[in-house]
């Protein structure tokens, strides 16, 4: 089974061409005003055009109208778009229909009744993803370096195709792979400081993520 793998937050051409080069199957940039990891579209755009033939660019926004929408794509250009806010099933469908591409759509979890929320947009969204919720007083919906208690996954239908998001980093990411997920997400965790990328930390995790294949494939 292949496995999709994104590295998002990337704001420097150095982080770009790392997590090109290690097999990045999605690269992320975030348009976020309170994010350490927020970009300029314009900026984004430029950056993308690395993954062109390579990766899938993904523009990530939190809540976002219309006119925000509109000034990401157009300076953008992106494969993608991900939801990382409370928006609707209808909301959803709106922004699909308007941009006519795909849309995944992110889902805060702590326990087994955060999963409630997930059956709504089943067919509705293109991909699913579950990062954890944040902690209290935290300003950022995703980004801040925690993972849920993945257990609560069991309780879900084996075939459903998600993306495994929250506090991954080179030291656990063998236990995420083990939960069969579609995808994985990180950002923090190949990060030196907030918004930071570390080309080092993001080789490692990659390292990691190829350790366990070989340790499967054995």
């Amino acid at each position: 089974m292949s496995l999709d793998i994104k590295i998002c937050g990337l704001k420097t051409d150095e982080a770009v061409a790392a997590a090109l080069d290690g097999g990045a199957t999605h690269i992320g940039f975030i348009f976020f005003g309170k994010s350490p990891r927020n970009i300029d579209p314009g900026e984004a755009g430029r950056l993308r055009r690395a993954a062109q033939g390579r990766a899938k660019a993904v523009a990530v926004t939190v809540d976002a109208d219309d006119a925000t929408l509109d000034a990401i794509t157009a300076a953008m250009t992106p494969d993608m778009l991900q939801l990382h806010g409370h928006e609707s099933v209808a909301r959803v469908r709106e922004v699909k229909d308007r941009y006519g591409l795909p849309v995944i759509k992110v889902f805060s979890l702590r326990e087994r009744g955060d999963l409630d929320q997930i059956k709504p947009y089943v067919g509705v969204a293109d991909r699913l993803m579950f990062d954890a919720k944040a902690p209290a007083g935290s300003a950022l919906p995703g980004g801040n370096g925690v993972a849920f208690d993945w257990r609560v996954l069991s309780e879900l239908d084996g075939s459903l195709d998600y993306i495994l998001s929250g506090g991954l980093n080179a030291g656990n990411v063998g236990d995420a792979l083990r939960l069969m997920p579609a995808g994985i997400d990180v950002s923090s965790g190949v990060e030196s400081a907030p918004g930071v990328k570390d080309v080092g930390l993001i080789k490692e995790f990659f390292g990691a993520v190829r350790a366990v294949k070989s340790a499967d494939a054995a």
